[in-house]
């Protein structure tokens, strides 16, 4: 496990102790933009974690958001 997936975790539990979904949002579309330049660099690697780590971040908002609207039906 690189320093990066630690640093993942720590803010996915962060948000998650928030829970709402705009940061979840917010934080999978900087990791896109961060992940561009590094495309156009060749750092492949990390760029590649990166788009994970927003397709993860995407995805526990859609949770999130799908637990939030259940729960206030």
């Amino acid at each position: 496990m690189k320093i990066q997936d630690i640093i993942f975790l720590v803010i996915l539990i962060a948000f998650l102790y928030k829970a709402k979904p705009n940061w979840f949002v917010g934080a999978g579309l900087v990791s896109f933009l961060i992940s561009i330049p590094l495309f156009a660099l060749h750092i492949f690697f990390t760029a590649e974690r990166l788009v994970w780590y927003a397709a993860g971040f995407l995805f526990v908002a859609v949770i999130v958001n799908l637990y939030q609207m259940m729960r206030d039906k």
